[in-house]
Order: structure tokens, then C-alpha cells, then sequence
């Protein structure tokens, strides 16, 4: 018995890199997976056909997720065809080119902010209404790029930024209705996007992060599976500097016993100080 068994979930960009990864390690969870795609339908249907494999009911679901008419077909789909939905993945991205804002083209601009930025908010509109009825949780896919803020980058850092503040937003809306929300923001991985960076920089991109290698899309996706496992009701988040937000009654006592500026959102509370102590065994011994 696999701890999503029942579940339904589904996860935009699924067919490849780190949405293929999340949409396996769901499926290995016991969860039936709708596959979204904007183009590559070869991609997506050789996931939903290993997530088959595994005795889980799949099917690929086409739609560019900037489009917000075909965002709310493609929701509707996977509800019709899985019988409702309980996790909500919005993973699709694309990268920008490299330009200053100067010479950037208001058109890349759109580009990108409309799949990385309008994308997320899209699949999280038409998504929460049926998560909510079955007390579930939201997924946002982000980036430490959204820190970094680097020269010639900014449509991308610019949405990425955007997805963790509407992940906080989102979280203070549907605490009350029993619904997670959480983000991710992983660092370089070598996914499509991951290897075009590194094509374009350089193997030296690879030597400036400290275990010197990329990251691996399925290790963005046991990650997920970890925030579940140390305790499903809570939100966390983490920033450069070792600025940290909780949502948690005891949240002064923990910003004392770990000297960490803590931020409690009474909002959003979602945390048990067990969890929160459990949590902090685990990233800090």
C-alpha cells in the first residue's frame, strides 16, 4: 500500500525532466497521474506508459499552460478522467534568453513570464477548487534564480520570484479549507533547461555549486516525497541567509533554540511544534 493510494494528482511539463520525475515518484506512491504536455507528446506518453507499469491509472494531457482557456480544458480533463483531484503540480518552465533589460524584447518577456509566471497562477486558479473538496495540496515548482536575480536573466528570475510569493498567498487563502501549499525552488538540474545552461556557460557553472555536480530531476522528486514524510501539515520556507517563515504557535521558542529569525503566520497555521522539532533534527544535526 503506497502512502497516495486513492490519490489523484496532476503535473504540468510531466513529461520530462523534473516534472517526469515528480509524476514517477507519485505514481510509485500509489497516485493516479494526469500528464500535462505543451508539444512533446512522444515524451509524455512514455511517462504516462511507466507510470502504467507500476498499476496506476495515467493519460497524457495536452495544453500551453499560458493559455488560460486551454489551462482550465486541461484541468477539467484530468478531473473527468481521474475522477478528481487531490495534488495539483504546476511545474512547466521555459528559460529565457540571455539580455539585459534593456535589449529585451517585450515579447520574450511574454514568453517566458507567461508559461513560468501566468502558468503557475493558471493551473493553481482551475486546480484549487477541486482540491479543495478533497482537502489536498498545491505544488509549486520554483527556483533559486528567484534569489540570484542574475544579469540577463530577468524574465525568468522575475516569475520565479513571483511563484514564491504566490505560493505564500495562496497558502494564507486555503489554510483554513485544510489545503497545503508548498514550493521547491531547486538549484541547477540537469534537466532540458539544466543542460541548456550548461551548454551555454560551461561545465564551470557546475563547479560553483559546493558538492560539484547538477542536480538530478528525480532527486527534486524524492525531495517532495520527504516534505510528506517528516509531516504533511505544515508549510515551510527557506531563504539565502538562513531567514526562515514557519507557520507554527511555537514559533518564537524555535527562532530561540536555533537562533533563526522566525516568522509566524497565524494565517496559515498549519504546523504541530513536533513536526517543527522533527523537521529541524532532520536538516540540522
Amino acid at each position: 500500500m503506497g502512502k497516495l493510494d486513492g490519490k489523484t494528482a496532476l503535473v504540468t511539463g510531466g513529461g520530462r525532466g523534473i516534472g517526469r520525475g515528480i509524476a514517477l515518484e507519485l505514481a510509485r506512491e500509489g497516485a493516479d497521474v494526469a500528464v500535462n504536455y505543451r508539444r512533446d507528446a512522444a515524451a509524455a506518453e512514455e511517462t504516462v506508459r511507466d507510470i502504467r507499469a507500476m498499476g496506476r491509472r495515467a493519460a497524457a494531457v495536452q495544453a500551453d499552460v499560458s493559455d488560460w482557456p486551454q489551462v482550465e480544458a486541461m484541468v477539467a480533463k484530468a478531473v473527468e478522467t481521474l475522477g478528481g483531484l487531490d495534488i495539483a503540480v504546476a511545474n512547466s518552465g521555459v528559460a529565457s534568453r540571455y539580455q539585459t533589460v534593456a535589449e529585451l524584447d517585450p515579447k520574450e518577456w511574454r514568453r517566458v513570464t507567461g508559461t513560468d509566471f501566468d502558468g503557475a497562477f493558471y493551473t493553481a486558479k482551475a486546480a484549487i477548487p477541486h482540491v479543495v473538496k478533497r482537502k489536498g495540496s498545491v505544488l509549486f515548482i520554483s527556483s533559486v534564480g528567484a534569489d540570484m536575480a542574475a544579469a540577463g536573466g530577468a524574465p525568468y528570475h522575475a516569475s520565479k520570484a513571483g511563484v514564491n510569493v504566490l505560493t505564500r498567498v495562496l497558502a494564507k487563502e486555503v489554510a483554513s479549507e485544510g489545503v497545503r501549499v508548498n514550493c521547491i525552488a531547486p538549484g541547477l538540474v540537469r534537466s532540458d533547461m539544466g543542460k541548456k545552461l550548461i551548454g551555454f556557460f560551461g561545465e564551470g557553472l557546475v563547479q560553483t555549486i559546493p558538492l560539484g555536480r547538477a542536480g538530478k530531476p528525480e532527486e527534486v522528486a524524492t525531495f517532495r516525497k520527504q516534505m510528506d514524510s517528516i509531516g504533511a501539515n505544515y508549510t515551510f520556507k527557506s531563504y539565502p541567509g538562513s531567514t526562515h517563515a514557519f507557520t507554527n504557535p511555537d514559533a518564537t521558542k524555535l527562532g530561540e533554540q536555533f537562533k533563526l529569525p522566525i516568522k509566524y503566520n497565524a494565517a496559515a497555521d498549519l504546523a504541530s511544534w513536533g513536526d517543527m522539532k522533527e523537521f529541524f533534527g532532520k536538516i540540522f544535526r
